[in-house]
């Protein structure tokens, strides 16, 4: 009799992995938190809010239940998404790009075909040296690698939550 491969053993677990996910989103519906019936298309925000929860809990949860039967790290084991490009490094991408469009001295009207070698060895190293920062505080918690400010990450989360566009604690003046 054979052995099964690490490779398949893995699908088994994406599998089920995704069949949980689809069963916690259809619970969200059974369970009446949604009509039944209703189109996606008229779901509010905080309806897609919770069957986006509940797909990533179940996956969570059943990637969890993966590390700790095969004595796996869990947050690796989680990690594993088994997409190309992997959502863990597209988001650590996505926070160097602020930083990136600044890194470097670049005629951004130019189209790429015309950089020159030295302009192109320039901005990718530049980007290469951000997104190595960036994994690392990814993975070690080392900390901020970009220079948003906290009060516009603030005022932006309290707009888009339709918020005042103050940050919560400038509103703690003293009183004279």
């Amino acid at each position: 009799m054979g052995t099964v491969s690490i490779s398949a053993l893995e699908a088994e677990w994406q599998r089920r992995a995704t069949a949980v996910a689809i069963a916690a989103a259809r619970k969200v519906v059974t369970d009446g938190a949604l009509p039944s019936g209703t189109p996606v298309g008229r779901l509010s925000d905080v309806e897609w809010g919770w069957l986006t929860a509940a797909i990533l809990f179940g996956w969570i949860k059943t990637r969890a239940e993966q590390a700790t039967s095969e004595g796996l790290d869990v947050e690796a084991t989680i990690r594993m998404t088994g997409y190309d490009p992997n959502p863990w490094d597209a988001g650590a991408v996505s926070a160097i790009l602020p930083e990136l469009a600044n890194a470097v001295t670049i005629d951004w009207s130019k189209p790429l075909s015309d950089w020159s070698q030295e302009t192109m060895i320039s901005f990718l190293l530049a980007a290469f040296t951000l997104i190595r920062k960036a994994t690392i505080a990814r993975d070690l918690g080392g900390g901020t690698i970009t220079n948003r400010n906290p009060h516009v990450m603030a005022r932006e989360a309290n707009a888009a939550a339709g918020g005042s566009l103050l940050a919560p604690d400038e509103l703690n003046d003293p009183l004279m």
